[in-house]
Order: C-alpha cells, then structure tokens, then sequence
C-alpha cells in the first residue's frame, strides 16, 4: 500500500508539522515540574525536619541550637506557604522558577544541618531530594546546576559546620571522615538523579514512541475503512446506475424531438461513466462489498507489501513468493493494515541495506501462516540486533546516503513489531547465512485466515 509507505516516511522522518509535534525533542526536554509537587514534597520536608528537631530535643535529649534551627524550618515553612497562596497549585513552574525555588531548598536544608552537626548528621541525605525531583522533571542543565550546587554544599557541610549534637560531650569526629562523608553524599546525589534523569528519559520516549505508533494505526484504520466504504458504494449504486441506464434508453427510443433525444444520450454516457468509475473502485463490481474487500489472498497481501517500493531503487529487486505445505489449502487472511504496514516499512528498510535483493516470502501450512522479509546486505549490526524493537534504535544511514532518502530515528521497527503483536504475531529479527536481515512474523493460522 503506498499510503503505508508515506505514512511510514512522514512519521520516520518527522518532517510533517504533525509528526514534528508528536516527538520533538523538546517534548521530552521540557520542564514539567507543578506547583502543587513543589508544595506538597516541601511539606513532607518541613514536617520532617520539626519532627527530627522534636526528637532530638525531646526523645534523646541532645544538646542544640533549637531557636535557630527552628527559625530555619520556620523561614521554609513561610516561603512554603506563600509559594502555595501567590499561585495557583496546577501552574507548571517555569524552568528558571523551579531552579529557584529548589536552590532556595537546598540552602534551607544546608542551614539546618550546619546546625546540627553537617556531614557527621545521617541526615545529610536530605540534600539528594531537590536534584532527584529536578532530575524527574526538569531539562538537563537546570539538574546539572542543582546537583552541583547540592554537591558544593555537601563538601561546605564537611567544613563549616557545628558539631553533631549529642547528650554528652563526645570528641568531634575528624575531618577526614567528614570529607568521606560528604563525598559519599555527592556520590548519591549523582548517582540517584542519573537514575531517575534515565528513567524518566526512557519512560518519556516510550511514552511518545507508542503515542506515534497509536496514530499510525489509526490511520491505517481510517485508510482500510475508506477502502470498504468504496467496494460498499460500487457494489450497491451498481443497481440504480443500470436502471437509470435503461430508462434512458427508453426515453431516447421514443424522444418526441431531437433536443430530448440528445438529452436522454447524455444522461446515458454519463451514467455508463459513474459505471465505469465504480469498476475502477472495485475489481469485481457485481460482487464487491465489505465482505470481499476485508479478505485478500496471501499473494495478494506480499503483493501489496512490495508495490510501493519495487522499483524505489535500479539496484535492489524485490520480489515475493508464497509456499505452502503439501495438501493444505492456500488461506485467505483477513485485510489488517496492521500488518501491510509492518512489512511494507521492513522491506522499505531493507532498501537501504540490501546490495542486490529482497526477497518477501509467505508460508503456510494447517496451523501457521509466516511471513519473511530477508535482504542480502551486511545484516544487522550485532549491538544494533541486541536491542531491535525498541524504540530509537537506528543504523539507517542519512537521507544522503539513503535509497529511499529516508532519515532513520528508530521508530519503524518499534511501531512494527507493536502493530504486528498486537495482532497475535511472534516477530523475530535474525541474520541469514552468510549474509543479509532476515524478519519474521508468525501467526496461528486461525487468528489471521479470513472464514
């Protein structure tokens, strides 16, 4: 189907406005950090830290500087609250607010636990929580500037600090093991944000590669139902075309005048050319209807799978075959634009790699249908093969030096092989012996064979 194919090529290449909208990359770099998180996690900080000061002072006794650190919970708490009530809780932060206000809660943090003992405080692993939440919903270089101030302020916390409070006098601990400390702190806070900044990356880009592939199916949907539609509208306005045909015949048989003659020819060229239209929409005009087009034969199918691309390059033939098992009837499968899609972008693929031939290949037998695309290129690349199938996985050359003169961003086998599973197909990448892809799909018979 051709419309697969440039559906396949706009959204591979993101050049339509749609498309571009559907996975700029900016849509995963852009800054989704809301008021009400910012709040809501500030409270649980606040609330944590006048428990922790009530503990100390009250449970275990120790010896502090409580009205000063209480002044420093009650100065988050203040900007807590007028951060809550100048703006409304479902506003998302500008990039530059949202750095602010996370700063702001790294140098409350830092104040406190100046206070009550720096790095030799287990507590010091507060400081990991604003570029975690920086990391999950920030650009990068708003998390780069969060997690080296949290970082600067661990090594000050390591030298510049009062020391850990206690309820008796113990000997303060060295330097040494301060420093220790605050690297260890660096190392989390490092370590935690790349975790969540890739996780958050990965699930965003999944996020935009099954939305694209949601649109992609949807089209083909429309595209299969219009083609229904058109078979319907041949096979039932056949009826009233001829009736009209005759009763203009009549009406030219017997015209009084020669102007009404003329009139009644016209009326009859003009309806043999609706006939003739509706022969062009369906092969079989006398019996085409949403039944018949819903159904193709597998030679049909492997036919529609290379048409857009059989003569896409002078160096690369593509060529179909279908085999089957001995004593089996060749199956009608079910028209599904979920597969025609599929294939036509892996043999669209293949154009690209193949040096002298692509070969689509059907079979069948009583309990199977299987479907092959196999090339004679290089074949995949070995870490390109580990990871086929997810999404921005890529090894398609620029459109420079490209057949198809396709950009490849790595979304064409995702959407692939999630629109050929979704129709109960095993789909398989593998290299052929001694060269050259091979790509496979395999069904039950009675989830593909029209009945």
């Amino acid at each position: 189907m051709s419309d697969a194919a440039l559906t396949a090529a706009r959204f591979d290449k993101g050049a339509g406005d749609d498309a571009q909208d559907v996975w700029d990359s900016a849509e995963i770099r852009r800054g989704h950090l809301r008021v009400r998180t910012l709040v809501t996690l500030r409270w649980v900080v606040i609330a944590g830290q006048a428990l922790l000061l009530l503990a100390m002072g009250f449970g275990l006794g120790h010896q502090a500087p409580y009205l000063a650190c209480a002044l420093v919970v009650a100065v988050g708490a203040a900007v807590n609250g007028l951060t809550a009530l100048s703006s409304p809780l479902q506003r998302v932060m500008g990039d530059r607010e949202a750095v602010a206000h996370l700063s702001l809660d790294i140098l409350q943090m830092s104040a406190l636990l100046a206070l009550i003992g720096g790095t030799a405080n287990p507590f010091i692993l507060i400081l990991i929580a604003p570029p975690t939440l920086a990391a999950a919903t920030l650009p990068l270089r708003p998390v780069w500037a969060l997690s080296l101030l949290a970082g600067a302020a661990s090594i000050v916390l390591a030298l510049i600090s009062l020391p850990y409070p206690s309820a008796q006098p113990e000997p303060r601990l060295t330097l040494e093991f301060r420093l220790v400390a605050g690297l260890a702190n660096v190392a989390g806070i490092a370590l935690v944000a790349s975790y969540v900044r890739q996780s958050v990356a990965e699930a965003s880009r999944m996020a935009l590669a099954l939305d694209v592939t949601q649109k992609v199916l949807a089209r083909e949907q429309r595209l299969s139902a219009l083609g229904a539609l058109a078979a319907a509208a041949a096979h039932e306005l056949g009826t009233p075309l001829a009736t009209i045909s005759i009763v203009a015949k009549e009406m030219s048989r017997e015209a009084a005048t020669p102007s009404v003659k003329e009139d009644a020819d016209l009326l009859i060229a003009q309806a043999e050319r609706c006939r003739e239209i509706l022969r062009r929409l369906a092969a079989t005009p006398d019996a085409a209807s949403d039944e018949v087009h819903e159904r193709l034969s597998l030679r049909q199918l492997v036919q529609e799978v290379i048409e857009p691309h059989a003569n896409a390059s002078k160096e690369v033939r593509v060529e179909a075959i279908v085999t089957g098992a001995k004593d089996v009837k060749t199956p009608d499968i079910r028209r599904l634009p979920e597969i025609t899609h599929a294939f036509t972008t892996f043999v669209e693929n293949a154009v690209d790699f193949a040096r002298s031939e692509i070969l689509v290949s059907a079979r069948f037998d009583a309990d199977s249908v299987t479907i092959e695309v196999r090339d004679d290129g290089p074949g995949f690349a070995p870490e390109i093969l580990a990871k086929l199938g997810e999404p921005y996985v890529t090894s398609r050359p620029g459109a420079e030096g490209s057949r198809t003169g396709h950009i490849g961003m790595g979304l064409g086998f995702f959407i692939s092989k999630t629109l050929l599973e979704r129709t109960g197909a095993v789909v398989a990448f593998h290299n052929a012996k001694p060269r050259g892809a091979v790509v496979s799909a395999r069904w039950p018979r009675a989830l593909v064979e029209a009945v």
